[in-house]
């Protein structure tokens, strides 16, 4: 599966990975030490829905386009405020059509003293995300593959903060490279939050990723999925995506059990949308004897 970012931006998968984004974002702003955002695929940082590749999909109509039309009420729409804000700062600058991708959302919701290290290894989006985050001083672009980033930009001197993984899917093996590389970062900084996002399309890859984390060693991964329709007519197309959180803030658990139903119930297809947001592995397996 190709999932290159431009041919999709707004759309139902954006929206939960940039809520999730957000929701992680203020919690760590809730501290007044610095932080360091690492986003390990990031594109281009901006987007616009009414360009050439968002136009050939349109997808952006039943993500973000839905959610204009059709607002979150009560305590949902207060939790997905983060995500609009960002939305609202792209737009002053860029107009109507400008989607951010999740660079600017982080430069948005970050604040002055924090980092942000952006990894792209195509050089003209390299060249497109540099031009996009402008003269923000607190980003720092690098054109370089991914995982070897992940590899070699933690831990950070920050000792706090979060690693994006977003990869495009171009690869065949890219869920088993991502448990791997995922266990690799986690045993060099066992205290940073990692969000990875990744499709659901294939149930039994998405199956075998997760029980590769679980066996990892892996300690307190929170997963989270949104389907459009349940996963069983899904076919060859995308039925929905999921984040894998691991050492999520203390409140994302009991945000997403609000956010994420709104979120299905008004991204679904034909009323049909699930969500989900259970432990992976529970944070008390942290505290199982190692065998």
């Amino acid at each position: 599966m190709n999932y290159r970012h431009a041919y999709h931006a707004g759309n139902f998968a954006d929206v939960l990975k940039h809520a999730v984004l957000a929701r992680i974002l203020v919690h760590l702003c809730q501290k007044t030490a610095p932080f360091r955002v690492i986003d390990t695929h990031a594109g281009i940082g901006r987007y616009d829905l009414a360009g050439v590749e968002a136009g050939k999909t349109g997808e952006w109509r039943d993500g973000v386009g839905r959610l204009e039309a059709q607002p979150l009420a009560g305590e949902a729409a207060g939790l997905l405020e983060p995500y609009w804000r960002a939305i609202r700062e792209t737009r002053a600058f860029h107009g109507a059509s400008a989607y951010p991708g999740s660079p600017l959302i982080a430069a948005a919701l970050a604040r002055a003293q924090d980092k942000l290290v952006f990894i792209e290894k195509h050089p003209q989006d390299v060249r497109l995300l540099a031009e996009a985050l402008g003269k923000d001083k607190r980003a720092k672009v690098l054109e370089l593959d991914g995982w070897t980033a992940l590899n070699a930009y933690v831990p950070p001197v920050e000792k706090r903060g979060l690693v994006l993984i977003d990869p495009p899917f171009e690869e065949p093996g890219e869920f088993a490279r991502m448990a791997e590389r995922l266990a690799k970062a986690w045993a060099k900084w066992r205290t940073g939050i990692y969000a990875l996002w990744f499709p659901v399309k294939d149930v039994r890859e998405r199956d075998a990723f997760y029980v590769a984390v679980e066996e990892s060693g892996i300690e307190k991964a929170l997963r989270i999925e949104l389907l459009r329709h349940p996963a069983s007519r899904a076919g060859d197309v995308l039925a929905g995506s999921g984040m894998l959180v691991v050492n999520p803030p203390w409140t994302l658990k009991n945000e997403m059990e609000v956010l994420g139903p709104a979120l299905a119930s008004t991204l679904g297809l034909d009323g049909e949308g699930l969500f989900r947001c259970d432990w992976l592995v529970p944070e008390q397996a942290s505290k199982r004897p190692k065998a």
